[in-house]
């Protein structure tokens, strides 16, 4: 039997371990508070060294956390739109909640899908998105090289079933004249409601819009969601109505050359939450007063102008790059009309 070798750990920090071995060497080990063993060498100097490092080190580090904070300061955090980063900052409320302090290893294809299909079964879409921001951070770890593969990637997706109604023009006539007569910025909410169902664009396209992108016979804006870094101008063209709402919406102006063309009560132009929160008390309050039977949301307006176009057209609009994705979101036709031969 090999004689124990007491002097090879004295001198060692709290937490540390001597391993005398066969060949006359010592290795050293460091046991973090939140963490397993951690290999330190034979250098017992050095050892002392990198275990002092360890104790000042982030107790997130090398966690799911270590990987959010990592993510938020890489290049692709920072080409992502500002809706996608409120999203997924949204998103990593409850994803930390579960897996903050959990290491890369211990994310497993069956840790997904026992996320995914059991502990967020009551919210199937949300956690959808919880996921996608998980293997956003899975990405980061096999970069990293804490991980081999993405577990998320062999996991698929809860199913999605799209929104199957649009507002009736009827509803949408009766929402936007009850909303004009109330006092406060509800003629502003009610303009952008309008502007989206009459020209079909996505709120994060038109929230910030300027009279300096507004033409006389057409409106300018960017695409929301790009693609390959190319740049998508759409210009819509301005029609009867939506001449008469950019008239209204001048009337209310406080700078009609350059300023915002929606604007909240200083002027400015909506933060995304700050409409949404508008929004919805808007909604909720029309239903209250029975100016409409049900509530819509905004995004529904998209529908409503796909749907509408399609009625009055015979044809889709241009609103993606594939014309499946317009069809299989935003129509939601009731009746198709076509010819006999």
């Amino acid at each position: 039997m090999r004689q124990r070798d007491r002097h090879s750990g004295l001198g060692l920090l709290p937490r540390m371990q001597a391993r005398p071995r066969a060949d006359g060497l010592t290795t050293y080990r460091y046991k973090p508070i939140n963490g397993g063993w951690v290999n330190l060498g034979t250098d017992k100097e050095a050892a002392i060294r990198r275990a002092l490092d360890l104790n000042n080190e982030s107790p997130d580090r090398g966690t799911i956390n270590h990987l959010w904070a990592l993510y938020q300061d890489s290049a692709d955090w920072k080409a992502l739109s500002d809706a996608s980063r409120t999203d997924y900052t949204q998103s990593s409320k409850q994803l930390l909640k579960r897996f903050g302090m959990a290491a890369p290893a211990d994310i497993t294809p069956q840790v997904c899908a026992r996320y995914l299909r059991v502990e967020r079964a009551t919210s199937p879409v949300r956690a959808n998105r919880e996921m996608a921001l998980l293997s956003n951070l899975m990405n980061v770890a096999v970069e990293r090289g804490d991980l081999l593969a993405n577990p998320c990637k062999q996991v698929r997706r809860n199913k999605e079933r799209p929104r199957k109604t649009a507002p009736e023009p009827a509803t949408l006539v009766a929402f936007l004249e009850w909303a004009r007569k109330r006092p406060g910025q509800a003629q502003v909410l009610a303009g952008m409601a309008e502007f989206a169902a009459l020209a079909g664009n996505r709120r994060i396209e038109f929230r910030t819009l300027s009279w300096a992108q507004v033409g006389e016979t057409e409106v300018r804006l960017i695409r929301g969601k790009q693609r390959d870094g190319n740049v998508v101008v759409e210009v819509v063209a301005i029609s009867p109505a939506l001449q008469s709402l950019l008239d209204r919406m001048r009337a209310l102006a406080k700078d009609d050359r350059l300023g915002a063309v929606f604007p909240n009560q200083s002027g400015n132009a909506y933060t995304d939450s700050g409409f949404k929160g508008m929004w919805n008390k808007l909604v909720v309050a029309a239903v209250a007063e029975k100016a409409i039977a049900t509530r819509f949301t905004f995004h529904d307006l998209r529908a409503y102008y796909v749907t509408q176009y399609k009625q009055q057209r015979g044809a889709l609009p241009d609103l993606h790059a594939n014309p499946g994705t317009t069809a299989r979101i935003y129509d939601r036709s009731k009746t198709i009309n076509r010819a006999g031969l």
